[in-house]
């Protein structure tokens, strides 16, 4: 769905789940003038669109025994199209990895990657990097503290 598409109603109701996906349609409605069942009709065509992607739960990772997140930045040894296809797909399946960018400038992927130790992170190197020829070279910084984390999009529109 063009953004164009969306109205100032729409917005309203984004940000709102974006804050909690969990607030039911009657709380939405009455914040922003509409019947539950308009903001339900709405969040159905915004989900059916592709503007929600997914609605998950936002885990603590310390809460779960997962203390360490690391920054790593990888060149690849080919900017060939195969190859960058093939680290993908490594990167999509390995859990450990939370985000990946495909970047401009000297690396051509930045990962940000999430284990519970040192350990796991030497492991996690091994398969990722050191298992794969085409990797030139990565550098990794370690997160002293998550001064920000989110995931929310800036809804300027509307």
């Amino acid at each position: 769905m063009p953004a164009a598409d969306l109205d100032k109603l729409d917005y309203e109701i984004l940000r709102r789940l974006q804050d909690d996906s969990r607030t039911i349609a009657e709380t939405i409605g009455a914040e922003v003038g509409l019947s539950a069942a308009a903001v339900q009709r709405r969040i159905k065509r915004l989900r059916h669109a592709g503007v929600i992607s997914r609605e998950v739960a936002v885990i603590d990772p310390p809460s779960v025994g997962v203390h360490m997140t690391f920054i790593v930045m990888v060149e690849m040894e080919r900017e060939r199209l195969e190859v960058l296809e093939a680290f993908r797909k490594q990167v999509l399946a390995d859990s450990a990895v939370q985000q990946c960018y495909y970047v401009t400038g000297s690396a051509d992927f930045i990962l940000v990657v999430q284990c519970r130790d040192m350990g796991e992170f030497e492991a996690f190197t091994r398969r990722m990097f050191f298992d794969n020829g085409e990797v030139r070279h990565f550098t990794t910084s370690v997160a002293m503290d998550r001064v920000k984390v989110g995931l929310t999009v800036p809804l300027n529109g509307g």
